[in-house]
C-alpha cells in the first residue's frame, strides 16, 4: 500500500511541476513555442520592421531585426515567441526574452523595454511599431 501512494505522490508532483512550467511560459491561453536567436537575424514576415537589441546580464548583446504585420512591439514578439510573461494589471509581465526567464520574485533580476535608449514609459504590450525607433531588452 505504502509503494502505491508513494508512486501516486511521485506521479502527482511531476504533473503538478509540469503545469507551473506551461504556465510560467507564455501569457494565459496562448500556444507558443518560445524561440532563440542569434547576433543578425532576422525573425518573422511582415510589411514592418524593426531593430531589436537583447542584453543579457552578462552585458552581452544580440541585434535582431523583427519582421510583423501587428501594430505593437508585444504582439510582435509574442507571436513569434521570443518573449513570454504573465498578464497583469499593468499589461504583459515579460519574464522570458530569448529563452532566458528572469523572475524578480526569484533572483531579484528582470526584463527592463527600452525605447531609443530610453526606459519606455508604457508596457511592450502597448508600444506600438514606431518606423525609426530601435527596441531593447535589457537583463536588470
Amino acid at each position: 500500500m505504502m509503494k502505491v501512494f508513494k508512486k501516486i505522490s511521485v506521479l502527482l508532483l511531476i504533473a503538478v511541476i509540469m503545469v507551473g512550467f506551461v504556465a510560467c511560459g507564455a501569457p494565459e491561453g496562448a500556444d507558443i513555442e518560445l524561440i532563440t536567436v542569434t547576433n543578425g537575424e532576422t525573425i518573422g514576415e511582415g510589411e514592418t520592421e524593426f531593430p531589436l537589441t537583447i542584453t543579457d546580464e552578462e552585458g552581452d548583446q544580440i541585434a535582431i531585426t523583427v519582421k510583423t504585420d501587428k501594430t505593437t512591439v508585444g504582439e510582435a514578439l509574442v507571436e513569434l515567441g521570443l518573449i513570454a510573461g504573465e498578464e497583469s494589471d499593468y499589461g504583459l509581465y515579460i519574464k522570458t526574452v530569448n529563452g532566458v526567464l528572469l523572475d524578480y520574485d526569484t533572483d531579484g533580476k528582470y526584463w527592463a523595454f527600452y525605447e531609443n535608449g530610453t526606459l519606455a514609459s508604457v508596457g511592450v504590450d502597448s508600444t506600438k511599431i514606431t518606423e525609426g525607433t530601435i527596441y531593447e531588452f535589457k537583463a536588470e
